[in-house]
């Protein structure tokens, strides 16, 4: 299979993961639009979520209600994007269900997906230190 999110899943692609259970996984997505930018996808490859199971989305929204607040907290932000692209005419570029976990903090500006910088080269350190802050807030809770 050449997704990118399923190799990420079957630790055969690098990521920075910051939580997992038995139907999620949720790591930093590699382009950031903010500091703190999380994808949240369910493991069971699928492109649309009207194809997911009542157990996957469920399982999903939950892994959600509990990583919001802990991405918030661990990036000193007070709201968040929470976004679906759902099918390629409306953005989706991976062909696997991915949640955006976008922490906002006051006075952030606008959020533009199309900004150059979301594609500056980040080095190593700067996703191990934003994913550590993130898993300790997740474990806290």
């Amino acid at each position: 299979m050449s997704c990118i999110l399923c190799k990420i899943r079957d630790n055969k692609a690098p990521s920075y993961k910051v939580y997992e259970d038995k139907h999620t996984l949720a790591f930093l997505d590699i382009n950031p639009v903010a500091d703190g930018h999380v994808l949240l996808i369910p493991r069971e490859h699928t492109q649309y979520i009207e194809e997911l199971s009542p157990e996957i989305w469920e399982a999903l929204m939950r892994t959600l209600i509990r990583l919001v607040p802990s991405i918030q907290r661990a990036m000193n932000a007070k709201d968040s994007n929470i976004g679906i692209n759902n099918g390629p005419n409306a953005g989706q570029i991976i062909p696997h269900v991915h949640i955006h976990i976008i922490p906002r903090p006051s006075k952030a500006g606008k959020l533009l997906f199309s900004n150059p910088a979301r594609f500056k080269p980040r080095k190593k350190e700067y996703f191990e230190e934003i994913a550590e802050k993130i898993r300790k807030e997740i474990e806290a809770t």
